[in-house]
């Protein structure tokens, strides 16, 4: 449902409009809101809501207007499908066709009467849904953007500022970024920038951007840290490593960034004819939002229970959050010579003073971090250590923070490095912490996390000695095309690569146990892999566990299942390591 609320009188009230409501936005002067039904783009004027209307649709069952496909939401960081003119008057939206994805089906096992859902999946190697951009105005007219879509098929960014809309666009493979300016009254477009990449463009997330002269603000990697780009300028240094343009103002811009040889602390800093300045205090976690003159800090670290929110220069805003009831204690070190940023938990009693059971619990892939100065970030780990474990997080070569250099080095391989710098870390960490035991290792992790564990425990049974692989990739074959192929390639032009990383081919090597934990509702990693390496593993002869999930998407969060999963990995490791 569409709900307006007044933030000043403090009141809401329902718009009567067609529903359901999916992404509901309204236009900048307050006076429109649009969103996304049934395939097609809505808008309705506020105050009459009887002027609800379609502004673009399709009678095409497998075309939206207006809302993200797949891999954009998923992997591209573009969870939009619409950017309304400064004016209020016109939107630059995308025109999703779905038609060339192949058709997969996510069946819910415990209820044999129900159909399976319907998804499009762009796997590796297969083709992707064709996505083209309009500019749509409010009397329904559409104007069609035109650009290379089989040399350009992917729409990774789009706005629409004071100098009229833009798009950015990308090859499938990834190895170049092209922003284009865009005359909102012929859809004609012109390139004003254009970067490439040997191996992967990273994009810096809100970018592009524009300040209100016009200079484009982009992000770009050089031999070290990435780095802000304002007007073709590099406007920070080499050894700032640049998160996120989090705001665009006017003439300024604020950012989330890190040093380069530490991507466990990340501060918010500004940029202004004035130069560079840090607006947080060095230590812990920062973000920010902005907009009319205000600037709001969200902010964690590892002494403070929770989420500090306050607006610079002015109040902090107080916390209705409840005090977890587990305070985990974190020390973080960096370790051997490529810096692994670790951290370890231990527990809090001291009757768990003798040398203890490790249990590693990354994630340790791209666009993820588990190692930051951030409490929160370690409530399982401290729950687990708190049953008698020594628990070790790592963030190896993949992981963000670290520049270019760093996240490319997975590059056509995602399990041998990855792997090397959680046992590399852990054997540095054991040299300085007695306590603890690497006869005893275990280890546990979901998504990338879960095929890492899964990883760990066929590759290398010397060292680690249990694994609980959660919701895991085993055959990126089976994973989607816009993530995949930018760290392995495609699949019929490096088949090679997709060999080196997959665990299918290792199955007759397990010797240790191996829990297989899956939500059969995910549609993300769909459970045919965790399914496909079990039958591997059944045809060599290895005895595995594996624990299906009914009704459970990719994340299980549902309160009582995530409470019972935590406990049944628990007596899992208690067997496994004869504890």
């Amino acid at each position: 449902q569409l709900v307006v609320v007044d933030l000043v009188a403090g009141e809401a009230r329902l718009v009567d409009v067609p529903g359901p409501v999916v992404d509901p936005r309204p236009d900048p002067t307050g006076r429109r809101v649009a969103w996304h039904h049934d395939g097609g783009l809505w808008v309705v004027e506020l105050d009459d809501a009887s002027t609800a209307r379609e502004l673009a649709g399709s009678q095409e069952p497998l075309v939206r207007w207006g809302i993200a496909e797949f891999a954009a939401a998923e992997e591209m960081d573009r969870d939009r499908g619409y950017w309304w003119s400064p004016d209020g008057d016109a939107l630059l939206v995308a025109r999703v066709d779905e038609a060339p994805v192949p058709r997969w089906w996510i069946a819910d096992p415990a209820q044999p009467s129900t159909p399976p859902s319907e998804v499009a999946y762009p796997a590796a190697g297969t083709a992707n849904a064709s996505v083209t951009a309009w500019i749509v105005g409010l009397d329904g007219s559409l104007t069609e953007v035109p650009w290379d879509a089989e040399a350009w098929p992917y729409l990774v960014g789009a706005g629409w500022d004071a100098q009229g809309p833009m798009i950015a666009l990308q090859p499938r493979d990834q190895r170049a970024l092209d922003v284009r300016a865009i005359a909102p009254a012929t859809g004609a477009s012109d390139s004003i920038h254009q970067g490439t990449d040997p191996v992967w463009v990273e994009r810096l997330p809100g970018t592009p951007a524009r300040l209100d002269d016009g200079r484009l603000v982009m992000g770009r990697d050089g031999e070290r840290g990435r780095r802000l780009i304002v007007g073709g300028e590099a406007v920070t240094p080499d050894d700032l490593n640049v998160r996120a343009a989090l705001h665009v103002g006017e003439a300024e811009v604020l950012l989330s960034a890190n040093p380069l040889d530490d991507a466990t602390v990340v501060d918010v800093w500004r940029w202004s004819k004035d130069g560079l300045e840090r607006i947080t205090d060095g230590a812990g976690v920062h973000t920010a939002a902005a907009g009319g003159g205000t600037v709001v800090v969200r902010s964690t670290s590892l002494d403070r229970d929770g989420v500090r929110t306050a607006v610079i220069g002015g109040a902090e805003l107080a916390s209705l959050a409840a005090t977890p009831l587990v305070r985990p204690e974190v020390a973080i070190r960096h370790l051997t010579e490529r810096r692994l940023a670790t951290a370890l938990l231990l527990p809090s009693a001291p009757e768990h003073d003798g040398p203890l059971p490790v249990l590693l619990d990354p994630y340790g892939g791209p666009h993820a971090q588990r190692v930051l100065q951030s409490r929160g970030a370690f409530a399982s780990s401290q729950w687990f250590a708190d049953q008698g474990f020594a628990v070790v997080v790592i963030d190896g070569r993949g992981t963000p923070g670290r520049g270019g250099p760093w996240e490319r080095a997975i590059a056509g391989d995602l399990a041998s490095g990855v792997l090397d710098d959680q046992l590399d870390a852990l054997a540095a960490l054991a040299e300085v912490e007695p306590r603890l035991d690497l006869s005893r290792v275990a280890i546990r992790g979901w998504s990338f996390g879960g095929y890492l564990a899964a990883l760990a425990v066929l590759r290398r049974p010397d060292v680690v000695h249990a694994a609980i692989a959660g919701a895991p990739v085993t055959d990126w074959r089976l994973y989607d095309t816009f993530y995949t192929e930018r760290y392995l390639g495609h699949p019929d032009e490096d088949p090679a690569a997709y060999e080196r990383s997959s665990l299918i081919a290792d199955a007759g090597k397990l010797e240790r146990p191996l829990m297989l934990i899956h939500g059969l509702a995910d549609d993300n990693v769909v459970s045919a892999h965790t399914l496909q390496l079990s039958a591997a593993l059944l045809a060599a002869g290895r005895p595995h566990e594996v624990l299906p999930l009914t009704g459970v998407t990719h994340m299980a969060s549902q309160e009582d299942v995530a409470e019972n999963l935590l406990l049944l990995q628990l007596d899992f490791l208690r067997r496994s390591l004869h504890l």
